[in-house]
């Protein structure tokens, strides 16, 4: 999914299903995505002229070990690789929540 222009409606319906998050080769930590929410504001244009509104994507991940913000690679069966930056966004007693924001 390398360069692909990712839309709200490509995770639409995934809501529960599990990422694995690639911080080296070996280490990888499974998130869920928890939640699509999608904007009335307008985004930007694609490479090819395509249109999408904004949105952003929060996953749940483990407490430990917390992540900070940085660009990890996120595989999905159906999906492939994704490069999502992702920030912190707020903790639980068990959970960590993290969020990618496209415009």
């Amino acid at each position: 999914m390398d360069g692909q222009w990712l839309t709200a409606d490509l995770f639409a319906g995934r809501e529960g299903e599990r990422f694995e998050l690639r911080r080296t080769e070996t280490d990888v930590l499974s998130v869920t995505l928890a939640q699509v929410r999608r904007s009335a504001e307008p985004g930007g244009t694609g490479p090819e002229g395509q249109e999408r509104t904004q949105f952003s994507l929060e996953f749940r991940g483990p407490l430990e070990p917390a992540l900070p913000q940085a660009t990890y690679t996120l595989e999905h069966a159906e999906i492939g690789p994704l490069m999502l930056f992702l920030v912190p966004v707020a903790q639980d007693s068990d959970s960590t929540t993290y969020e990618a924001a496209f415009a």
